[in-house]
């Protein structure tokens, strides 16, 4: 029997809600269904991103730094910056210098945050609007490149597909039925609950770097 040949099933968000409300045992017959689902979606979003890393949201990002620059603004999608570095074009090769992250305090208690050099550490500042500082303020033209952590996106129109990668469908159906089941289905709550908690961690599980780490003890004395 022949196969489909294809593996790009995704679920809009009108499939994603009218399958969440099937679990509750009802179905969406209003506008106002509609809404509370994207409502409980976009709050489930945000669970996510307080959870952990979400690796399809990591990506690669660039800011371009001017003489005197010490402080610049972030993409205010930004959850979180993970790693970054330097690079600068020196005799037309382009090198990437490590650039080490510091804590708030770390930052505060730098005392001349307006020298100029290399820019060495960083840090950032995860308000409404955030931002990199850099210490010590850049000395020329540099990149900053740095890997950041982005939010996922709205669920938007109902025709959307979800921000979300495959191996998290299941979960997220789970989890929005849960919230649902909150307002719509008490009686089936804990259910979903187990339900959602097992796809959860089956999918973060997977969610992963799978480069090998080796670990190396110090045996200085």
């Amino acid at each position: 029997m022949a196969t489909s040949g294809t593996t790009n099933f995704n679920l809009s968000i009108d499939d994603l809600v009218e399958e969440s409300f099937e679990r509750c045992g009802m179905r969406p017959t209003s506008g106002y269904h509609l809404n509370t689902a994207r409502r409980s979606l976009g709050l489930l979003f945000l669970d996510w991103a307080n959870r952990g890393l979400n690796l399809w949201t990591i990506e690669k990002a660039t800011l371009s730094l001017s003489q005197g620059d010490n402080e610049v603004n972030l993409p205010t999608d930004t959850v979180n910056v993970l790693e970054a570095v330097i690079r600068q074009n020196i005799q037309g090769t382009i090198t990437d210098t490590y650039i080490e992250r510091i804590s708030r305090e770390d930052y505060l208690n730098v005392p001349d945050k307006a020298s100029e050099a290399r820019p060495s550490q960083f840090y950032v500042e995860r308000t409404n609007t955030p931002k990199v500082f850099l210490y010590p303020a850049a000395d020329k033209t540099y990149t900053f490149v740095y890997y950041r952590i982005r939010r996922i996106q709205d669920a938007g129109i109902y025709t959307n597909d979800t921000d979300v990668n495959f191996r998290f469908l299941p979960c997220l159906v789970s989890g929005l039925s849960y919230q649902l089941s909150l307002k719509f289905a008490p009686e089936r709550t804990q259910a979903l609950k187990m339900i959602y908690d097992e796809d959860f961690n089956r999918a973060a599980s997977e969610d992963r770097d799978t480069a090998s780490v080796q670990f190396v003890p110090d045996m200085g004395y």
